[in-house]
């Protein structure tokens, strides 16, 4: 008696069954960029559009964070007579910022000028070749005063000592360093009045120079207001109270420029 077998049943593929042919598609998916490796602890991606700058950082967790409008760039920049600016409260808030830099500027450049007083800002536009590259003086060594007629520069590493002395020799700071292997010293001599007038003079250019940074500041807000009035953005109205403001605010700094000015001058023809 022959005996039939039926065929054995076919079964469901072990492999089907727990990785599905069409996975479902994540919800979130991240650019290959931004995915994890043993070298991907942190990783940067920033980009910019004419509006803003945004910078997403990711360091073990995502962070997000806007870098201000205000930050290095100007909203007032200027390339090839073209002024772009952005919105009003922006304008204003940058032309003040770049008004307080000129005047930061204008008291950095007194500063340096030398007067009967020992003062450690004088050495503070010295340049000091370290390892290669140029440094600031101040940022590899302290700069203190012992007396009123002398400044004491003490370097954190000494092997930068005679690089230190090369500098202040080539600068324009009119001082002889005294290199004793441990610390450099510096003697103010005494300031001629033919001296004193010259550097009057310094002072007042840089003065001056002080004074047409806040003009170009006045006149690429102007500009600013003036394309926002095309932009249909600000009535004309609006721009007459807005340069009736600005030049106030000019004026301002202006004298603030006059102030310091008088003072250092008092300082220079001080014996």
């Amino acid at each position: 008696m022959a005996t039939s077998f039926s065929p054995t049943p076919t079964l469901p593929s072990v492999r089907s069954s727990i990785f599905p042919q069409n996975p479902p598609k994540p919800l979130l998916s991240l650019p290959e960029f931004f995915r994890g490796g043993s070298n991907s602890s942190c990783v940067k991606r920033s980009w910019a559009s004419s509006s803003s700058y945004v910078t997403l950082k990711l360091s073990n967790a995502f962070r997000v964070s806007a870098r201000p409008l205000l930050s290095k760039g100007t909203l007032l920049h200027r390339r090839m007579g073209i002024v772009r600016a952005a919105t009003i409260e922006e304008i204003e808030a940058e032309k003040k910022i770049r008004m307080e830099r000129s005047i930061e500027s204008v008291r950095a450049n007194f500063n340096s000028i030398r007067t009967g007083r020992a003062n450690p800002a004088m050495l503070d536009k010295i340049e000091v070749e370290y390892y290669g590259s140029p440094v600031s003086l101040k940022s590899i060594a302290q700069i203190s005063t012992p007396d009123a007629s002398s400044l004491l520069v003490q370097p954190y590493d000494k092997s930068s000592l005679k690089a230190i002395e090369k500098a202040i020799v080539s600068s324009d700071v009119g001082m002889t360093p005294n290199n004793d292997g441990e610390v450099i010293r510096l003697t103010l001599p005494q300031l001629t009045s033919e001296r004193r007038k010259e550097l009057s003079k310094v002072v007042a250019k840089q003065a001056e120079e002080g004074k047409v940074a806040l003009r170009n500041i006045r006149r690429d807000a102007l500009k600013a207001y003036e394309k926002l009035e095309k932009e249909k953005k600000l009535s004309e109205d609006n721009v007459k109270d807005l340069s009736s403001d600005l030049q106030k605010l000019t004026d301002e700094y202006m004298k603030k420029v006059d102030t310091i000015f008088k003072q250092k001058e008092k300082e220079l023809l001080t014996v």
